[in-house]
């Protein structure tokens, strides 16, 4: 049986937020901890997110240590993850631009994440209806081959699995395509992966505290794993709840109603007792608010008490790395060496079956030599 490895992470674009621990970071730690797993790489994604930040390196390169810090602060060990920076792999590159060759235009632009994160970017779409030799102006290459370039960073390292939200679905799917036509062409070189969903529902796509239909850094409706005690309650105060729950008495919809999917994703039947030991569960909690009497406050406060709960002792562990900076740095570097290494292997081996390794492949050069000496 072959080596079962992880392949994750995250675009420093900012601070992680809760979006981010339910959809995939307190997974990561749960397998890390688990011990099934015989390597875990944990990246972050400078180079990807630099093809929307051009203009902004400043915002990438600080963003580096938010990442790191998050990664640290929620559990990640170092001894057990190799946590690298993406543009420290230059392997990675290389591995795309040979890629490039196995997927088609079309096929890129029917990818459902692309086609989201481009409108969500508000880079220019008109163009791609009508004149098609005007379809995809306004879009960076690098943005646009992102697909690609999740291959070449999962591939690299032969990931098995890759924990991610339902939104990277489609993908993880385009990665196995590229892994199959690649493999069929040259022979069984790369590892196909598959993906590993958060097991709640509620965590595959948490909404942002207006209701939007994801949480954002881009659309400001976050609460951050850095956040203090007292911003986390600012932010679950003004949550979008019922719109017609009016009054206390009123019969509330629990359905899209923001507070309880949080609920749904971070309550634990303990909680209830701890702090709302009237209720026996969050059904019970549910069910008083459909049929009235139960007001929003209440509600909101309980998930106050959930969520500094989990958050607490971030808090305290980001505090020990915030102090250590210089620390962090150095875990990254030697954790971008064993990356590379790893990277550079997948590379000797991709190379090898595309048939360019000619300085290593003496059969080559001795049967060449050969030919041109039987002619003279």
């Amino acid at each position: 049986m072959g080596k079962k490895i992880i392949l994750t992470g995250d675009r420093p674009t900012g601070r992680l937020h809760l979006g981010h621990y339910v959809g995939s970071l307190s997974r990561r730690v749960e397998l890390q901890n688990s011990g099934e797993y015989d390597d875990i790489y944990i990246m972050i994604a400078d180079a990807q997110a630099l093809t929307d930040n051009a203009d902004n390196p400043e915002k990438v390169r600080q963003n580096i240590i938010e990442v790191a810090l998050d990664y640290l602060s929620c559990g990640l060990d170092p001894e057990r993850s190799t946590m690298f920076i993406q543009s420290q792999v230059p392997e990675l590159c290389e591995l795309a631009f040979y890629y490039m060759n196995l997927v088609t235009v079309s096929r890129l632009e029917r990818n459902p994440t692309v086609k989201t994160e481009i409108a969500l970017r508000g880079f220019s779409t008109s163009e791609s209806e009508g004149d098609p030799t005007q379809r995809g102006k306004g879009i960076p290459v690098g943005f646009y081959t992102y697909p690609i370039s999740q291959a070449s960073d999962i591939t690299a390292f032969k990931a098995t699995t890759v924990p991610v939200g339902e939104d990277q679905q489609p993908m993880i799917e385009q990665t196995r395509e590229i892994v199959h036509k690649f493999n069929s062409i040259y022979g069984q070189t790369l590892v196909e992966p598959e993906i590993l969903l958060p097991e709640n529902a509620a965590c595959l796509r948490l909404p942002g505290t207006d209701g939007k239909a994801k949480m954002s850094k881009s659309l400001g409706n976050c609460i951050y794993l850095s956040d203090t005690a007292e911003e986390v309650k600012k932010k679950v105060m003004s949550m979008y709840t019922d719109p017609d729950h009016l009054r206390v008495e009123d019969p509330g919809k629990v359905e899209g109603n923001t507070v309880f999917t949080y609920l749904d994703a971070f309550s634990r039947p303990e909680h209830f007792e701890k702090y709302l030991p009237e209720y026996p569960s969050l059904d019970a909690l549910k069910e008083h608010y459909r049929r009235g009497g139960l007001g929003d406050v209440k509600v909101k406060r309980l998930l106050i008490a959930v969520l500094n709960e989990i958050l607490e002792p971030v808090r305290e562990r980001r505090a020990y790395f915030e102090q250590n900076i210089g620390e962090v740095y150095a875990m990254l570097e030697r954790g971008s060496a064993r990356a590379r290494a790893a990277a550079a292997q997948t590379l000797k081996e991709v190379r090898h079956a595309m048939r360019i390794d000619y300085f290593e492949d003496r059969e080559l050069i001795d049967a060449q030599s050969e030919y041109y000496r039987s002619r003279h």
